[in-house]
């Protein structure tokens, strides 16, 4: 059977072209190692339109069943699996899973997001999602009125201290390298509010606490010497891993292996190929533009496959 799309990928971007693509009648597979992405870990997400407060976990299960409950004529399920590659021949794609499945298919969704980049020092792993987070907007808004810590320097940690530092009492920001990678505006900008401080040449020692996270040590690379800083909460800012090795000899990737995307209509480089979600080179990483920027491409990819008619 040749498939009008495969979708790859299970999270919010896929679950949501998978739906919209059942309702539009396009026989499609959708192929997804997990459901939720990576907010499933999250304890409460308070952005997630239409719903004042969900835990991540319900959250990917609410994603999956609705996704489910389109499954049939229209669209096949494959969970648990992961794409192994993708070969393009002169009019569909051949996709190959991880248990050696086959899946032919005119188009090619790829919405399998991205992983954050993660501490591995003593207390990273003990205290993730114990004042320990990797998403601001999601979780900022739980440390209102504290004192809190960003750690990285590019741009995603200082607009990650830009929201923070609307309701938190203070915001220090420590950074490993000699300078800010971010744009010298922003890092100018956020240095000039008196509730910001800016520490560069930091080497994350270790994260202590008891229930919660109570403090971070650092080592000043340049002096050597010892700093325990007491904080509320801690926001890791040290980039994202985007899950692309799979079209890596297909598609134009960034440096840091995002999919680069027509941003009107989330076309890849390679015809036949759309990209939406994490794994792209979108400038922010939230659930809510993960299914509009799928949406996107969905309705892009009907309008192509009816006019390849």
């Amino acid at each position: 059977m040749i498939f009008d799309l495969a979708i790859i990928g299970g999270g919010p971007a896929g679950a949501s072209a998978g739906i919209y693509a059942a309702r539009k009648e396009l026989k499609t597979v959708l192929i997804a190692d997990d459901f939720g992405g990576q907010s499933a870990v999250s304890v409460e997400i308070q952005n997630w339109i239409g719903t004042k407060s969900i835990s991540g976990a319900q959250l990917a299960r609410q994603i999956k069943e609705h996704l489910y409950s389109y499954e049939g004529k229209d669209l096949v399920i494959k969970d648990g699996r992961r794409i192994n590659k993708i070969t393009k021949s002169e009019k569909t794609f051949l996709i190959t899973d991880n248990t050696d499945e086959n899946f032919e298919a005119k188009t090619v969704l790829v919405a399998t997001g991205a992983s954050r980049r993660h501490l591995t020092i003593p207390g990273a792993k003990e205290f993730e999602q114990r004042g320990i987070t990797y998403c601001a907007t999601c979780d900022g808004p739980l440390f209102s009125g504290q004192d809190v810590v960003v750690i990285g320097g590019g741009n995603a940690a200082i607009e990650t201290a830009m929201q923070l530092v609307a309701y938190c009492q203070s915001v220090t920001i420590l950074e490993y390298n000699p300078s800010f990678k971010a744009d010298k505006i922003s890092v100018e900008k956020i240095l000039a509010n008196p509730k910001v401080k800016g520490v560069i040449n930091v080497e994350i020692q270790e994260f202590k606490g008891d229930r919660f996270v109570k403090s971070v040590i650092y080592k000043d690379r340049v002096t050597g010497k010892i700093t325990e800083l007491v904080t509320g909460g801690i926001f890791v800012e040290i980039g994202f891993i985007p899950t692309t090795d799979f079209v890596k000899d297909l598609v134009d990737l960034t440096d840091f292996g995002a999919i680069k995307i027509d941003h009107k209509t989330q076309r890849t480089s390679l015809t036949g190929i759309w990209a939406a979600g994490d794994c792209t080179n979108i400038p922010y990483h939230q659930n809510n533009i993960a299914v509009g920027d799928a949406i996107k491409a969905l309705e892009n990819i009907y309008s192509y496959l009816h006019i390849q008619e």
